[in-house]
């Protein structure tokens, strides 16, 4: 389970809030991968990456500064 990750983990993955990962999971943007040991969820890497990619796509985002 070494590529899973917590909601919090994979926000300071993405340099985004926790908020933002509960709202992919509601929006069906991100599933979890499997659960801790608490029954809490574990995300994968990747699918992470792929939903922070998406959202950014369609707020028409790129990373970094904004060019002036």
């Amino acid at each position: 389970m070494s590529n899973l990750m917590t909601p919090r983990e994979a926000a300071a993955l993405c340099g985004v809030t926790v908020d933002a990962i509960w709202q992919w999971k509601r929006r069906g943007l991100l599933e979890p991968a499997g659960l801790d040991e608490r029954g809490r969820p574990l995300y994968r890497q990747l699918d992470v990456a792929r939903a922070e990619k998406r959202t950014r796509a369609r707020a028409h985002r790129t990373v970094g500064p904004v060019a002036a």
